[in-house]
Protein backbone atom coordinates (compact mmCIF):
# COMPACT_ATOMS: atom_id res chain seq x y z
CA UNK A 1 0.00 0.00 0.00
CA UNK A 2 1.16 3.69 -0.79
CA UNK A 3 2.36 5.62 1.92
CA UNK A 4 -0.31 8.59 2.61
CA UNK A 5 0.94 11.80 3.18
CA UNK A 6 -0.34 14.08 6.40
CA UNK A 7 0.66 17.18 4.44
CA UNK A 8 -0.98 16.98 1.22
CA UNK A 9 -1.24 19.91 -1.56
CA UNK A 10 -0.62 21.84 1.43
CA UNK A 11 0.62 25.29 0.19
CA UNK A 12 4.50 25.96 0.16
CA UNK A 13 5.74 28.78 3.48
CA UNK A 14 8.26 31.34 3.14
CA UNK A 15 10.46 29.28 5.32
CA UNK A 16 10.25 26.33 3.77
CA UNK A 17 10.42 27.69 0.25
CA UNK A 18 13.80 29.64 1.52
CA UNK A 19 15.30 26.34 3.34
CA UNK A 20 14.66 24.64 -0.42
CA UNK A 21 17.12 27.02 -1.83
CA UNK A 22 19.73 27.09 1.09
CA UNK A 23 19.94 22.73 0.48
CA UNK A 24 19.87 23.11 -3.06
CA UNK A 25 22.34 25.21 -3.09
CA UNK A 26 24.29 23.50 -1.08
CA UNK A 27 23.87 20.67 -3.37
CA UNK A 28 21.71 18.18 -1.66
CA UNK A 29 19.71 15.50 -3.26
CA UNK A 30 16.30 15.27 -4.13
CA UNK A 31 15.59 12.45 -1.94
CA UNK A 32 17.43 14.45 0.89
CA UNK A 33 15.90 17.66 0.67
CA UNK A 34 12.44 15.83 0.62
CA UNK A 35 13.09 14.46 3.80
CA UNK A 36 14.40 17.55 5.58
CA UNK A 37 11.21 19.52 4.40
CA UNK A 38 8.94 16.48 5.03
CA UNK A 39 7.52 16.56 1.50
CA UNK A 40 7.19 14.45 -1.47
CA UNK A 41 9.90 14.35 -3.97
CA UNK A 42 7.94 15.52 -6.76
CA UNK A 43 6.20 18.34 -5.13
CA UNK A 44 10.42 19.48 -3.96
CA UNK A 45 10.77 18.55 -7.72
CA UNK A 46 8.17 20.81 -9.34
CA UNK A 47 8.49 23.73 -6.33
CA UNK A 48 12.11 23.63 -7.58
CA UNK A 49 11.21 24.00 -11.44
CA UNK A 50 9.04 26.41 -10.60
CA UNK A 51 11.47 28.78 -8.77
CA UNK A 52 14.33 27.91 -11.37
CA UNK A 53 16.05 25.22 -9.14
CA UNK A 54 18.99 23.01 -10.35
CA UNK A 55 18.66 19.94 -7.50
CA UNK A 56 22.24 17.73 -7.69
CA UNK A 57 21.16 14.71 -9.13
CA UNK A 58 23.98 12.16 -6.99
CA UNK A 59 23.97 8.61 -8.01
Amino acid sequence: MAEKFERHRQPWTPAEIQKLHTLAKKGMGLKSIAKALTRTEESVKDRAKADGLSIAKLR
